[in-house]
């Protein structure tokens, strides 16, 4: 027995020493073919990285890990390596360097398996956890979807938005609410209207308990949080790394079944409908309108295809709009001049009735301040906070090398590379010394490109992975926002805790209380 263990052990060491010397050789060629240089090292105290590990899920828990990543840039650099859990990380905040994983060298980076692993038991094999062909397929079949003469069906919104504004008044002029919950409930109500052909009411039945008319709790409620809690689950699946599999408890199992059987009652009804032809008269009037899921149901009947595509965009469509616009309102009421001037621009170019029917969306992508407002929150809490891929085979990042970090860096096969969105936008050296302020009229302003194409400005991820919703999500935010102004003539801060906390899972929201405000109708 002992023998055997003696060569057990003997067989590991010798494996250990042999994978360095490997390593040593390929990072010599590469030196050799490109002139690579060693990145800043970020030490930890513990074996395994454990102590970062920890801090990290501190910071997690506290709704401050945004901000801890962005200062920790500022203390090793812009580019930086950091072992934990066994596996090495690139941590990267230039723009030339993540302009290469995105497009330049785009097949050398995939978003790699341990991310695909502990996204799988919500997402499925769809477009945000999948890599090489079954990536390409999905996203084959959602682009044609996301085409100008879909986004610009803005009446999708208008019925949410008057059972928002509703919800909003029952309670009184000036009554403290919460935007943010309130948003995330008109996303997921006008979300599902797009992809189902149906919405799940949150809203109405919000409208519905404030009137006491009602008091259970409806599908689409469950699902809302089921999802939240499994985003969550995942995210701290995905931080241990290669060892996912060891979080997996049994609320993430059952908010998952959960997740997935409301959108399958949509799948299979989809699936009925199509098998039938629409016979009946409703049948056909849905027919008549665009539904997302009738549309892919087209080209594929696979039940699972279609739930995984389904949930994927679920994610995006419902979590980053409400988000963004969660920040837009956190942002204004602590900033009443922007206000204001957002306010007297909305009124010329919309007037400020509350009729819907002159919004169209060829004018809301032209109202520049509202852009501006729009681009200014994205660049100081992006919906996608950080991003993640993982090296597919032994490659090298141009920047971040070196004593004055302007080498390239080898980056053996397997590295996660870890890109900070948030910590990316708040540098002084690209956006100014007033990088952490909220000031709309910097989009106005000649900005240091640098020659990288815009890839120090990232809210919607770049190359041939860039978001499909892009337009579909600035559409929507641009419309709410026009919206809420033309309803209330005033809004003012109900919160004045100067901490921002930030509750980022697999997207980013305001933490905390929330997004408390009063609105004012006169």
């Amino acid at each position: 027995m002992l023998r055997w263990l003696a060569l057990a052990g003997a067989s590991l060491v010798g494996y250990y020493v042999w994978s360095k010397i490997n390593l040593w050789f390929r990072e010599r060629r590469f030196k050799k073919l490109v002139g690579t240089e060693k990145a800043p090292v970020r030490s930890c105290s513990y074996p395994f990285g454990l102590d970062l590990y920890s801090i990290i899920m501190w910071h997690f828990g506290n709704q401050t890990l945004p901000e801890w990543v962005r200062a920790e840039y500022e203390t090793y650099g812009n580019t930086y390596t950091v072992s934990i859990l066994g596996s090495t990380s690139i941590a990267t905040i230039e723009p030339r360097n993540i302009q290469a994983i995105l497009t330049s060298q785009f097949k050398d980076f995939g978003i790699g398996p341990p991310r695909i692993r502990s996204f799988s038991p919500l997402l499925g094999r769809g477009i945000f956890s999948v890599d090489g062909r079954s990536w390409e397929h999905s996203r084959a079949l959602l682009r044609p979807q996301f085409n100008k003469d879909q986004i610009t069906q803005l009446e999708n919104m208008e019925e949410h938005i008057r059972t928002m504004v509703e919800c909003i008044q029952s309670q009184g002029d000036g009554t403290v609410v919460d935007l943010q919950e309130l948003f995330f409930e008109l996303t997921i109500d006008s979300a599902t209207l797009f992809l189902f052909g149906e919405s799940c009411q949150v809203l109405k039945h919000r409208l519905n308990v404030l009137r006491g008319e009602i008091n259970d709790t409806p599908a689409g409620n469950k699902f809302a949080s089921a999802f939240d809690i499994s985003q969550r689950h995942i995210i701290n699946r995905y931080r241990l790394r290669d060892y996912y599999y060891m979080h997996n408890p049994q609320e993430f199992k059952d908010a998952n079944k959960t997740c997935h059987d409301f959108v399958d009652k949509y799948v299979y009804r989809a699936i009925e409908l199509h098998k039938r032809g629409f016979n009946t008269e409703s049948e056909k009037s849905r027919k008549k309108r665009y539904v997302f899921l009738d549309e892919i149901a087209k080209e594929t009947q696979d039940p699972v295809v279609l739930r995984d595509a389904l949930t994927n965009i679920l994610l995006a469509g419902r979590d980053t709009t409400a988000g963004l616009l969660s920040f837009v309102f956190y942002l204004l009421v602590r900033h009443p001049e922007v206000e204001q001037k957002l306010r007297a621009v909305i009124k010329q170019d919309f007037g400020d009735k509350s009729d819907a029917d002159i919004l169209t969306f060829h004018d809301l992508k032209n109202c520049k301040y509202l852009r501006w407002v729009i681009d200014e929150t994205l660049r100081l809490y992006p919906t996608a906070p950080s991003n993640v891929r993982s090296a597919l085979e032994d490659t090298t990042l141009p920047l971040g090398g070196g004593p004055d970090g302007r080498s390239p860096i080898f980056v053996p096969k397997g590295t996660i590379i870890e890109y900070s969105v948030y910590a990316m936008h708040r540098r002084q050296d690209i956006w100014g010394a007033d990088a952490n302020w909220f000031r709309p009229e910097r989009w106005g302003e000649p900005r240091n490109k640098g020659g990288f194409g815009n890839f120090e400005f990232l809210p919607f991820n770049g190359g041939p992975r860039i978001c499909l919703g892009q337009q579909f999500a600035l559409t929507e935010v641009s419309y709410a926002i026009v919206r809420m102004f033309q309803h209330f003539k005033r809004f003012e801060m109900a919160e004045f805790d100067p901490f921002l906390k930030l509750n980022a899972t697999l997207t980013m929201c305001v933490g905390g209380k929330g997004v408390l405000v009063k609105c004012y109708r006169d």
